[in-house]
């Protein structure tokens, strides 16, 4: 009986992918454009109905792709050869280390102890370290499922804050929305700091426009860095804990530090190829070294320095299954531009936008684009179906490419904010019971028209400093 829901849940990839090829050929469109297109638009739907596991559906596309003619096989597998794959893959096993050698954790205590006297205090301590791992860790789940959530819990229990019995709203309630929007904020501010970033820029590439870990790092810092200072500072005016004050916390990360103990020699390891990695992703360009380059060069450290084993990279499947998927949807996302697709789609539809200037149909575009997660679950699949579209139509009509880029790629993080199904950690913040749906639901449409704003005005000012526009 199970089989069915799956069989149900596979023809709707396959009809909506039969009814786009069933429709005539446009004028200006090749009919291998327009079948590319038809399996591309399947495999979307495939990715957020998951009839399959996301890696599944991406090998019986590229499998539909090369059966059906649509491309060679050597074109079909053209993804695997691309580098910000495999940049996303490397992070994903340098990240391991962090979590198996617990200076994840380390990190987390260190900022608690510093700053942990208040329920916000709290909240900007595991944003910090949520910061700090970013970088490094390009799986936000695992960063704010994998790290930040247990640490999260533990103190608010420890304070007599459950979800199951009343008292959520004591301070874990606040603690479990603050974490999660903050989570959000720190993804759209690094390059490697969710599984989406290095495709939109791969996708901009194709476009022209130029996205390097350097780059990416110093347009979000300061849009970024004041979202993280605001969203949580706002969070406890209008979603108030009840205990203001939490002067045990400092105690309690103190304690776990001392059972800790000292850096062990694994963590000494882990934090100088972290420190290795970043210089190079912010310098490597100057030296000639390939963002790729430098993530292969810290996962390298680590396999020889024994701090990770090949089994550990081996069982780490969320970066096996990143790496399948995301190089199905480069690759057929860069043969749509290359076979037309892209600049017929914007050429067609820039005419409804030339009368009004480019800034605001770029505003309308670019708010269109952010409001439509709510009908997504994952930010890969809506940045792989609608990124190239949008910066395609909003370079059209005159937005400065560096712009449109940067605006929709840090918009692919934070409308993760939006749901409880929006982006990896959601549902395993919300699966903890202590925000209601409703409440979720408000204060992430709030949080999003405050990020969008100081994004788009302060990041906006900055943007200009920088000459990105």
């Amino acid at each position: 009986m199970a089989s069915h829901p799956r069989a149900a849940a596979a023809l709707v990839p396959i009809l909506v992918g039969l009814g786009i090829w069933l429709i005539p050929v446009p004028a200006g469109v090749g009919a291998t454009a327009w079948t590319l297109l038809a399996i591309f638009v399947a495999t979307i739907v495939g990715l957020v109905t998951k009839p399959l596991p996301m890696g599944a559906v991406a090998i019986l596309s590229i499998t539909v792709l090369a059966l059906s003619g649509t491309l060679t096989i050597n074109e079909a597998l053209s993804g695997f050869s691309n580098s910000s794959i495999w940049l996303i893959a490397a992070a994903f096993f340098i990240s391991r280390g962090f979590i198996k050698t617990g200076l994840g954790n380390r990190i987390a205590y260190v900022f608690m102890a510093a700053v942990g006297k208040t329920s916000l205090g709290l909240s900007y301590s595991l944003a910090a370290t949520d910061l700090l791992l970013a970088p490094v860790i390009p799986s936000n789940t695992a960063r704010g499922g994998g790290v930040i959530f247990p640490i999260m819990r533990s103190i608010a229990r420890g304070y007599g804050s459950d979800a199951d019995d009343g008292t959520a709203r004591k301070l874990g309630s606040f603690l479990t929305v603050a974490c999660f929007q903050s989570t959000v904020i720190t993804s759209a501010m690094f390059y490697t700091g969710s599984a989406p970033n290095p495709l939109a820029a791969s996708l901009a590439g194709d476009l022209g426009v130029d996205i390097t870990w350097g780059g990416w790092a110093m347009a979000a810092a300061v849009p970024g860095l004041t979202s993280l200072a605001i969203v949580p500072w706002l969070l406890s005016k209008i979603y108030p804990p009840e205990i203001k004050s939490t002067p045990e916390a400092p105690k309690i990360a103190r304690g776990e530090l001392q059972k800790m103990g000292p850096l062990k020699s694994s963590e000494r390891i882990m934090l100088g190829t972290f420190l290795v990695v970043l210089l190079l992703w912010i310098f490597g360009r100057a030296l000639g070294v390939h963002s790729a380059t430098t993530a292969l060069v810290g996962l390298s450290i680590l396999l020889v320095s024994g701090a990770l084993t090949w089994d550990d990279v081996l069982e780490e499947k969320g970066a096996w299954n990143t790496l399948i998927w995301m190089a199905a949807l480069v690759m057929m996302a860069s043969k749509l531009n290359e076979l037309g697709l892209i600049a017929w789609f914007s050429g067609g539809v820039s005419g409804a936008f030339e009368d009004i200037g480019w800034a605001p149909a770029f505003l309308a575009l670019s708010l269109i684009y952010f409001y439509t997660h709510y009908l997504f679950a994952s930010t890969m699949a809506h940045v792989g179906a609608m990124y190239s579209a949008f910066l395609a139509l909003s370079i059209t009509l005159g937005a400065p490419p560096a712009l449109a880029a940067f605006v929709l790629a840090f918009f692919s993080n934070l409308f993760g904010g939006l749901t409880h199904y929006s982006t990896g950690p959601a549902p395993v913040l919300f699966g903890s019971g202590y925000v209601e749906m409703g409440a979720w639901w408000k204060l992430g449409g709030l949080i999003s028209v405050v990020n969008v704003t100081i994004w788009l005005c302060v990041g906006g000012v900055w943007w200009k400093i920088l000459g990105i526009w």
